[in-house]
């Protein structure tokens, strides 16, 4: 048996839905297809398909054979690309997800940037305000915010991401501007449904006094918060907050150009919510493409020290 192309027949019966389907992407009949996942069960030594006259699942032992095969047939694709390049120039498909607000605002023209520099790659760009499993969703790289890491995956630090709280002139001529960290108790307060929902805390290190010096004693402080509108995702928050329902805790890439024009006024500007980390997550540092490397590489440089 050949039981590399019999994993590649299980991974395509499972993203087709069927049989019928992977034969047709693999032009391969039914019956041979049939026949590879039988093989694949016999060598595993258990059932890896529900199969009905409606539909196939996966079996438990399926579920978990699934991202084994994927990951074996990119390592078969990393060996050929490196015979066939042996220059190490970065080709072939690179798959990157991250917010969709850091997408839209940030790194789409970064992924832009880095096309013209390495012309041989492909960007499949997911904006998906989830975690997600790499493996299992065959992504080579993740952009996150975030200070707590998963320890199974690898993570390279890429920046540092700022807040800032922040609320449209409107709503502050009408409900008045916060001065004190505790006074945001008192207001309508727009939450994101996965960062600082209920709590919003400030570094302490990060308050100062007038000239840019930095207060001693500085505190760490936290305000319980709540208001009228809680989303998911970055955008959809400030698209509320610019019409002046609320104030919101806003990462620094997304509003600092509103900020500056007026459109949002900066509150609290002595105290800067806590920061969060910028990394890129991978999965593995075996049989790492030049692809990912270039690209970790790139945005490193570019977003180092960036004001975020």
């Amino acid at each position: 048996m050949d039981r590399l192309m019999a994993m590649q027949v299980f991974v395509t019966v499972v993203d087709g839905g069927s049989l019928s389907a992977a034969a047709e992407q693999l032009d391969l009949s039914r019956p041979v297809v049939s026949r590879y996942v039988a093989e694949l069960e016999d060598w595993v030594g258990a059932r890896l398909l529900h199969r009905t006259t409606r539909r196939l699942s996966l079996t438990p032992a399926g579920n978990e054979l699934l991202p084994r095969c994927r990951q074996m047939l990119e390592f078969s694709d990393d060996m050929r690309h490196a015979l066939d390049t042996p220059d190490e120039t970065p080709r072939g498909l690179l798959r990157i997800t991250t917010s969709t607000s850091f997408a839209q605002t940030q790194l789409i023209q970064a992924v832009v940037d880095y096309g013209r520099r390495y012309p041989g790659v492909a960007v499949d760009l997911l904006a998906l305000d989830r975690t997600v499993n790499l493996v299992e969703e065959r992504i080579d790289l993740a952009i996150r915010m975030t200070n707590r890491l998963e320890p199974n995956l690898i993570a390279r630090p890429l920046g540092v991401c700022r807040s800032i709280i922040c609320a449209a002139p409107d709503y502050l001529a009408h409900h008045g501007i916060p001065r004190k960290v505790e006074e945001l108790a008192l207001h309508n307060c727009l939450t994101h449904s996965y960062v600082g929902r209920s709590l919003w805390q400030f570094d302490p290190k990060k308050a100062t006094g007038k000239g840019g010096k930095t207060r001693s004693p500085a505190k760490s402080q936290s305000v319980a918060v709540g208001g009228s509108i809680s989303a998911n995702e970055v955008t959809v928050l400030l698209q509320a907050v610019l019409a002046g329902v609320g104030i919101g805790h806003m990462p620094a890439y997304a509003v600092a150009p509103l900020v500056a024009s007026g459109r949002l006024v900066q509150l609290l500007p002595d105290f800067e919510p806590l920061q969060l980390g910028m990394y890129g997550v991978y999965a593995s540092r075996k049989h790492m493409p030049a692809t990912l490397r270039t690209m970790l590489d790139f945005l490193a440089q570019r977003f180092a020290g960036q004001p975020f």
